[in-house]
């Protein structure tokens, strides 16, 4: 095992010179799906609390309060889960994102917690894989001590995603509620920056995992073909809600960095996966995550597996 601050803590803390308060446990149930030779599963960083009126401020309130309402969902706070994606294939283990860190939000965070209950060992994980740069994605990069949480791992990004949001200027654009988001990300992005490997739309990740672009939740938003007989995409954010996102895709969405492009590729993507009936596993759907979209009388429905 690599010595870290991090270790030091730990040890300490089983012989009792040191008193830590556990991570929550969570929920580790595990949605398992074989993808060729690989193996998909997702695991839980807890949930987050975004009030509406922050998630989808641009949206038709009334009609917003009735779907809500239509499927038991609070008219005033949702309350997303947050599920990480690991893929095991041959002698690799990827993680696809790392989910918020201890910094974020009380009730995320759990990720680490629910990897030991499954018996995954952080130095187990060869590559991390990031979707986008957003805190409850990027920020479980690193822990306590500012030490890397996967230190044996090869990191991989969008190019277009690392230079927005690298950029010294990017900052200075920004509103005045995403700042902590950048300066967040940047902090970051130093600890990694001598070991990542920049990717695009089209590269072949890891084998059997192509890079698909979503832009417009962010500058440089990917989602993940794995390829298979039966293929699956992992969504990141490119559907941030499995009801508001697939039923109504024209509504912004409050995190939506380019509204316009996000609104034209959520089109775009249900109507892929409701066609080709490719499985999904979207990082804030109802946990465990997966399933498939059906298209339905008024556009397009999720049902999960």
């Amino acid at each position: 095992m690599r010595l870290t601050r991090r270790n030091v803590v730990t040890g300490l803390a089983t012989t009792g010179l040191w008193t830590m308060t556990p991570a929550l446990a969570g929920r580790a149930q595990a949605q398992l799906l074989t993808v060729g030779d690989g193996e998909l599963m997702t695991i839980s960083d807890g949930k987050l609390q975004l009030p509406i009126a922050f998630s989808f401020p641009e949206a038709p309130q009334d009609e917003l309060v009735s779907l809500l309402a239509a499927n038991g969902m609070p008219e005033d706070m949702l309350q997303p889960d947050c599920n990480v994606t690991l893929l095991r294939s041959g002698d690799r283990l990827a993680i696809f994102d790392v989910g918020a860190g201890t910094n974020f939000m009380p009730t995320a965070g759990e990720l680490l917690a629910n990897l030991e209950t499954k018996g995954i060992d952080p130095t187990d994980i060869t590559d991390v894989v990031f979707t986008h740069a957003h805190p409850d994605h990027l920020w479980g990069l690193t822990d306590d001590f500012d030490e890397l949480v996967f230190p044996e791992a090869s990191y991989h990004i969008g190019r277009a995603e690392w230079d927005y949001w690298s950029a010294e200027d990017t900052l200075e654009k920004v509103p005045e509620n995403m700042q902590a988001l950048v300066v967040g990300a940047q902090n970051r992005f130093e600890v990694v920056a001598d070991r990542i490997n920049f990717i695009a739309p089209g590269d072949e990740v890891l084998p059997g995992v192509e890079a698909m672009d979503t832009s417009g939740h962010t500058p440089g938003h990917l989602s993940f073909i794995v390829h298979g007989s039966d293929p699956v995409i992992i969504l990141g954010d490119a559907l941030s809600n499995s009801i508001i996102s697939v039923q109504q895709p024209d509504w912004p969405a409050g995190m939506d960095q380019d509204p316009q492009k996000a609104i034209e590729m959520r089109n775009v993507l249900l109507d892929r996966l409701a066609t080709d009936r490719i499985q999904l596993i979207g990082y804030h759907f109802p946990h465990p995550g997966a399933g498939r979209i059906e298209k339905s009388q008024t556009g397009f429905i999720y049902v999960e597996a």
